[in-house]
C-alpha cells in the first residue's frame, strides 16, 4: 500500500505531488530541484552548489524514512547542460561510497523554476 513521505528537511511539494512515496520496501523522491527546505532557489549558483543542494533534499527525504544515501538504488539527474556534467559529478560522488547507486544522467530543454538540474533517487529498506 502507497504512503506519502513528508518532511521539513527538504523543500515542500508545490504542486500535486509529494516528496516521497512508499510501499515500505521501496522509497520514490520526487525530483528535487535546488532548493532549500525554506524555499531559497539556487537556480544563479554554479552547478555544483545546485548539485549539492539538490543531493541534500534528498538525503532529508530520504532520512525522514529512517534511510540513507546507501540505501539508493537508483539516481536520475536531469540537466540543463551536460557540459556541467564533471561539475555535478564530483560533487555528486562525495555523498555516496565505494558502492554508488546507478545513475543516468540525461540533458533536458528546461527544468521547473530554470533551475540547471533535478535529482530524483530510489531508494530501498532493508
Amino acid at each position: 500500500m502507497k504512503r506519502v513521505i513528508s518532511t521539513d528537511d527538504a523543500p515542500a511539494a508545490v504542486g500535486a505531488y509529494s516528496q516521497a512515496t512508499t510501499n515500505g520496501d521501496v522509497v520514490f523522491t520526487a525530483g528535487q530541484l535546488p532548493m532549500t527546505p525554506d524555499g531559497e532557489l539556487l537556480d544563479d549558483e554554479p552547478i555544483a552548489a545546485q548539485a549539492e543542494q539538490a543531493l541534500s533534499n534528498v538525503e532529508g527525504v530520504l532520512a525522514a524514512e529512517g534511510l540513507g544515501m546507501s540505501d539508493v538504488l537508483k539516481v536520475t539527474v536531469f540537466m540543463d547542460d551536460i557540459d556541467d556534467f564533471d561539475e555535478m559529478n564530483e560533487t555528486y560522488a562525495g555523498f555516496f561510497d565505494d558502492e554508488p547507486p546507478a545513475r543516468s544522467a540525461v540533458e533536458v530543454a528546461s527544468l521547473p523554476k530554470d533551475a540547471g538540474l533535478e535529482i530524483e533517487a530510489i531508494a530501498a529498506n532493508e
